[in-house]
């Protein structure tokens, strides 16, 4: 476990599935009231979830006993990012999915508190880097990892999510 003040990173449960489903429409719901039309009813979806969970791949952060935030780490390459020039080999690399803080905890440095987590879980386990996408049009996320470090390489596309692409990044260890 990892411990901010108050708050806690631990492994998910599955007792955390229906926690997590709402922070994540929480947040598809406050990005489509900024006009950001990132997530929907395609995802992010309960089976990558449950997913993450038997993998051991979900992590959770809470307060005082309060689901208010979720990342994902693996370290299996999706076959999506093969068409990505990755600045790495494709060996042994960290892959960060689904990471969202509910509204009410946004801007709060949450996201900054788990993006700290997964990088240095990186480098605890060796990785040689992080790979993570996102939403060309979340301008405030491109921003984010730009300013930590992140590189773009490239763009993928989820069709069932938008038409417009998702840029992939990576921070070399």
């Amino acid at each position: 476990m990892f411990f901010i003040d108050s708050f806690m990173i631990r492994l998910g449960i599955t007792s955390d599935i229906n926690s997590v489903l709402n922070i994540t429409k929480a947040c598809e719901l406050h990005m489509i009231d900024n006009d950001i039309l990132q997530w929907n009813e395609n995802y992010p979806d309960k089976a990558s979830f449950v997913n993450d969970i038997e993998k051991k791949e979900l992590y959770v952060y809470h307060n005082n006993g309060r689901v208010v935030a979720c990342i994902s780490l693996c370290n299996k390459m999706d076959d999506v990012y093969e068409s990505v020039n990755w600045k790495t080999i494709n060996k042994n690399n960290l892959y960060i999915h689904r990471l969202a803080v509910h509204p009410e905890f946004q801007k709060k440095g949450l996201g900054k508190s788990l993006m700290d987590f997964a990088e240095n879980y990186a480098k605890d386990n060796k990785y040689i880097s992080v790979r993570l996408d996102t939403f060309s049009e979340n301008k405030r996320n491109l921003k984010f990892y730009e300013s930590r470090g992140y590189h773009r390489l490239g763009k993928i596309y989820f069709l069932k999510q938008s038409v417009f692409p998702f840029y992939c990044y990576e921070l070399i260890l």
